[in-house]
């Protein structure tokens, strides 16, 4: 993971692990989609954007790739833990263009971001963490805080 002063200058005085940014670039393996089974919880324009990606109304998208938590939507899995969205034999997302926030800031979440250790267990896993793109603090940031996850 290289490591390279940030640019802005708005850096806080006590400045996370992570402050000179963190390199990040998908490969659409798949790896964060499946796993332990889990939830990704989705809203109304999530949900919206999500039907008309797949070409179906409302009702008809709830019906075949929802279910229902508290008062809240999460996308089905598979019975393995696999987002029902993980095409199963290519292994790439079916809905990227339009996949849920908490998919779009992957892995730059409070808990791949809690300590130097998760993010290196991040790494180990995801083969695009700690590779590509240099996000700076800023940019790491503005991701971390759309979702909490």
């Amino acid at each position: 993971m290289a490591k390279r002063p940030v640019q802005s200058g708005s850096k806080p005085k006590s400045a996370p692990w992570y402050a000179d940014g963190l390199r990040f670039e998908c490969t659409q393996c798949g790896e964060c989609c499946s796993g332990d089974p889990g939830y990704v919880f989705v809203d109304e324009n999530e949900i919206a954007d999500l039907a008309k990606e797949m070409k179906l109304d409302r009702d008809a998208f709830e019906d075949k790739f929802l279910r229902r938590v508290g008062k809240q939507f999460s996308l089905l899995e598979y019975p393995d833990g696999d987002c029902i969205f993980l095409d199963p034999k290519s292994r790439r997302c079916m809905v990227y263009n339009a996949r849920p926030i908490q998919c779009r800031t992957w892995p730059f979440w409070d808990s791949t971001l809690a300590g130097p250790t998760d993010w290196a267990e991040t790494c180990e896993v995801c083969p695009g963490a700690g590779k590509g793109q240099l996000y700076s603090f800023d940019e790491i940031e503005i991701r971390r805080k759309e979702k909490s996850v």
